[in-house]
């Protein structure tokens, strides 16, 4: 064949080659290609009192589990706390692989510093995932020997089919998990390490001059949830692990690969509504939550910062109770009276024309001062709540004084 006659030939071939590849696949093709990178959908609820699981679907298939991962890393955290080898105003050293991580993240510099306190912040809140390898290096030496930890500890506590590969949860096709095990996880969490379980009620925190803002906008709307973190990457969808107490009954809801946040958020209220419409055994009660109490020389940044009471809110209020005017809201439980009297008072100024009718007041209960506001109608309690709860600060409805 001509010199020519092959040029054209390879030529005509090449063309056509690149024609097909970018022609639109069939649509069969394009359905196998969607349904091949189909995040899976589980989710599980479970009592955090017994650990029995009261609602599951597909909570043993594998995933991934995105930054839902940063609970592991906060746990070893918190266990290296209680042992004394981490301490809170302890200052970590950023490395060069820590700050290249993508976002989410602090945008820490090489050998900058951050204090243990401020990193467990920047998870729950941010989920930031350079502040998420300054800890594992911190605890494991490297990021892949603490990532062996995590597994091990995951292995203890009956996580049987979760793997972890690194700190954050940022893609690793190695690192898996499940609904179930994410369930477990919460729980021994909130069981485990309830003096440290706080954090995770925090909506927000302070940095180098700047506040900086979570991602579970759930917390703010539904009643007594406080915790405790959402997840996203494209081959998981949209995850989140919550809790939430209602008549001193604590469930643990986690759903994982979520269509957006919005579905994530709306799926786990829904389980949780299912569950507290099913009655509290009364052959094993669950304990009653106690109120947690904050003064000036609490410990950590997240106890003085959530002067909430963390006993059960009544229920929102009914628009046809709007005209009555004997409701309260409670803003704090304190161990003094008066720093139960100042929370009141500041709460009304920052509420201004939302408190206007209603008065500070205190009630003793169980060796603690209850911060309120009282003669609210009852839509006005729920307003002034939604208010607080949208600037970061807790507070539920209560019928009555």
């Amino acid at each position: 064949m001509p010199l020519l006659a092959r040029v054209s030939t390879l030529l005509l071939l090449s063309l056509t080659v690149f024609a097909v590849l970018l022609a639109p696949l069939p649509a069969s093709a394009r359905s196998s290609a969607e349904k091949a990178w189909t995040p899976v959908a589980a989710e599980i609820l479970m009592d955090a009192h017994s650990g029995k699981v009261l609602r599951a679907r597909n909570a043993d298939q594998l995933t991934y589990p995105a930054s839902l991962t940063k609970m592991m890393t906060l746990m070893l955290t918190f266990e290296a706390l209680d042992r004394g080898t981490l301490r809170l105003n302890q200052s970590l050293v950023v490395s060069r692989h820590a700050a290249s991580m993508p976002p989410s993240r602090l945008w820490l510099a090489p050998g900058s510093t951050i204090t243990v306190e401020q990193a467990i912040l920047a998870l729950v809140t941010r989920s930031a995932n350079d502040v998420a390898v300054v800890l594992g290096e911190a605890l494991g030496g490297s990021e892949p020997a603490f990532a062996k930890k995590m597994t091990a500890r995951a292995r203890r506590l009956g996580m049987r089919h979760t793997v972890f590969r690194n700190a954050s949860g940022l893609p690793d096709r190695l690192q898996r998990t499940t609904a179930r095990d994410m369930a477990i996880l919460s729980r021994a969490l909130i069981g485990r390490h309830a003096k440290h379980y706080a954090y995770f009620k925090r909506r927000s925190f302070d940095w180098q001059g700047d506040t900086v803002y979570g991602h579970n906008r759930l917390m703010a709307r539904y009643p007594g949830m406080d915790g405790i973190k959402t997840g996203y990457i494209a081959a998981s969808g949209f995850n989140l692990a919550a809790s939430a107490v209602r008549d001193g009954r604590r469930l643990i809801a986690v759903v994982l690969g979520g269509h957006s946040a919005d579905a994530r958020d709306s799926l786990v209220a829904d389980l949780l509504d299912a569950g507290f419409q099913r009655p509290t055994s009364p052959s094993r009660p669950a304990p009653a939550q106690p109120d947690l109490v904050i003064t000036k020389n609490s410990a950590s940044t997240a106890e003085r910062s959530t002067a909430v009471s963390v006993a059960v809110p009544s229920l929102k209020p009914a628009a046809t109770e709007a005209a009555d005017s004997s409701w309260s809201i409670q803003v704090g439980a304190f161990a003094s009276h008066a720093a139960a009297v100042r929370s009141a008072r500041d709460t009304a100024k920052r509420l201004g024309s939302l408190a206007a009718g209603a008065s500070p007041a205190v009630v003793r209960s169980g060796g603690l001062y209850k911060a309120r506001l009282t003669g609210f109608p009852a839509a006005t309690a729920d307003a002034a709540c939604s208010a607080l709860k949208t600037a970061g600060r807790g507070c539920f409805p209560v019928r009555g004084g």
